[in-house]
């Protein structure tokens, strides 16, 4: 939640990975598997003087030659996978330069990741390049790059993933300089107003292409029947594109081996979804805010491998969900933002290998959760902006494999909450609601292994914080607009498996709950806006050296103070409020 933690009704939900909020781009990260699992030292436990674990070898060399890398010219006389290490160092500790990226030339790096990286331009191009045929990865999302540097990676013949994501300096022309890399397997180009049709007749020679995003792209229409001969593709996102028509679907209906398929918020009908049928192999679909009837749920339910289907803010009634019980492969449904009543929950009674159903904003009420009962292996259930009370969770009780119940903006009352104690498998609660008190949260003291809580806008006192410490794994806490003050903290800071930490909206808060949480060592986000807090609280956060996120907005706090705590206590900030 963000800084005033208001939750926007209108506001579209993109379930891609169908957790609630959003992520920034900079954590979006692609590339190889091998890069993935390779990245920076700085995440590992901090090794201190007076004990803990003894760092390898390997870390001390890195750290070393990363703190003095100014030293250096080069460094291609290293193995590679420690230029690599040192290369990844620099990039996460923000301290890589133009002029430092110079020593890295020729060092056979495999993977290069620069998304969102400041500064990134054409001049860089020429050192990532370099790499030649070692190159594997390379991510320059939101960079200046133009065609002129797109020309240098024609000859790093072995690129296997590509991410461009966010560019807007090259043209159409740019891309005919991948028409060789024919070993890509991912390509990501996402919101460009270079993809043409014409631009995209270069992906008809990326015959391994597995893995293609286009998503925002808003001049791609007619460009499609150049995917034709692309057997291997198995991921197309065009989410978001508005130019997308039904004959599109028509080019890709011959693209058996594709497994998912993202069309969200384009211009498809069911006419476009019929030419899908084909595409027996697809398991994600998503067709969130297209202009579809019931009529194309027949369609929809003839695709029997579907395991992931988004049908999120299509205006659907109940009408046509009597098709979906072939879909026995089923494991994520979501329905959020259409006019479904209880009517329809009918109809997905059978749907028994479901483990995620979302029905956020439907005209659901109590006795429809009773249809509900025998889904057995859901692990996560939406119910937020429902007509759901108190007797409607009396289904849910029995549904024991549940991790993640969302109950915002019901009607659920402390009462109810009682018969959550036996979702001893619960990991994450959303509660938002105004009715929730002290009395709730008692309630809830059996629920040992949440490890998400979230209690925006309940009415949780000083005294009710002591219930919390019965969580004791508990990793993200959300109670904003509560009525805590420093004293109720007193409970939060022996909760110390909390990573993330949101006290915003409570407006008695003082520099005495950063002094009370500086224990709190693994905090990696932290929110106390809209609080009392000043520029000399600022030092109690200087333990803290694993804080990535730090919002103090509507504080006695300037960015200049925040700036100075980054700078010399806390290096693995990298966003703050106010800025």
């Amino acid at each position: 939640m963000g800084g005033i933690c208001s939750r926007k009704r209108d506001q579209q939900v993109m379930e891609v990975d169908l957790r609630r909020g959003g992520v920034s781009r900079r954590y979006c990260r692609s590339g190889s598997t091998k890069w993935l699992g390779a990245r920076s030292l700085s995440s590992k436990a901090n090794h201190c003087p007076g004990g803990g674990t003894c760092p390898s070898l390997m870390d001390l060399c890195i750290n070393k030659i990363r703190e003095d890398f100014h030293k250096y010219n080069s460094f291609s006389n290293l193995p590679r996978d420690i230029s690599q290490q040192i290369f990844n160092e620099l990039v996460d500790s923000h301290c890589l330069t133009e002029a430092s990226l110079d020593a890295f030339r020729d060092c056979a790096l495999q993977d290069v990741y620069l998304g969102e990286y400041p500064g990134m331009h054409d001049g860089w191009m020429d050192v990532i390049a370099s790499q030649g045929s070692s190159l594997l990865s390379v991510d320059i999302s939101d960079s200046h790059v133009t065609d002129n540097g797109l020309r240098l990676l024609k000859d790093c013949s072995n690129l296997q993933a590509l991410t461009l994501n966010y560019c807007d300096h090259f043209s159409e022309h740019g891309l005919k300089y991948f028409s060789g890399l024919s070993n890509l397997t991912s390509l990501s180009i996402k919101k460009s107003s270079a993809v043409t049709p014409d631009g995209m007749r270069a992906f008809s020679n990326l015959i391994n292409l597995e893995k293609l995003d286009l998503e925002r792209c808003s001049e791609i229409r007619g460009g499609f029947v150049h995917l034709k001969g692309l057997k291997k593709l198995e991921s197309l996102n065009i989410g978001c594109c508005k130019c997308v028509m039904d004959s599109d679907m028509k080019a890709i209906s011959g693209l058996i081996n594709l497994k998912e398929l993202q069309i969200s918020n384009s211009s498809i009908t069911d006419i476009g979804i019929a030419y899908l049928i084909g595409l027996q192999k697809l398991t994600t679909l998503n067709v969130e805010g297209c202009n579809i009837t019931a009529g194309c749920l027949e369609s929809i339910s003839a695709l029997a491998a579907l395991a992931c289907l988004n049908l999120n803010r299509c205006g659907l009634f109940d009408d046509g969900f009597e098709k979906f019980s072939g879909l026995k492969s089923l494991k994520r449904l979501s329905l959020a933002f259409n006019n479904i009543t209880d009517a329809c929950l009918v109809h997905l009674k059978g749907l028994t290998n479901l483990e995620y159903l979302n029905l956020d904003s439907c005209n659901i009420g109590d006795e429809g959760l009773a249809n509900l009962t025998g889904l057995t292996l859901l692990k996560s259930l939406v119910l937020s902006d429902t007509q759901v009370g108190n007797g409607g969770l009396r289904y849910i009780s029995g549904l024991n494999k549940l991790e993640d119940l969302n109950l915002s903006f019901t009607s659920v009352t402390d009462g109810g909450l009682k018969r959550l104690s036996g979702l001893t498998h619960l990991k994450s609660l959303n509660l938002d609601a105004r009715q929730i008190t002290d009395a709730g949260l008692a309630n809830l003291t059996s629920l040992i292994g949440l490890i998400t809580l979230d209690l925006f806008g309940a009415r949780i006192t000083d005294s009710g914080t002591a219930y919390l410490r019965s969580f004791k794994n508990l990793q993200s806490l959300e109670i904003c607009g509560g009525e805590l003050t420093d004293v109720g903290v007193k409970n939060i800071r022996e909760i110390v498996s909390l990573t993330l930490l949101n006290l915003s909206q409570n407006c008695n808060l003082t520099d005495k709950t950063l002094e009370l949480i500086s224990g709190m060592t693994a905090l990696r986000s932290l929110n106390v806006s809209n609080s009392r807090i000043t520029n000399e609280g600022l030092q109690y956060l200087k333990p803290l050296k694993n804080l990535r996120t730090l919002s103090l907005e509507s504080c006695k706090v300037t960015a200049s103070e925040i700036k100075k705590l980054q700078s010399a206590d806390l290096p693995n900030l990298i966003s703050f409020r106010p800025e």
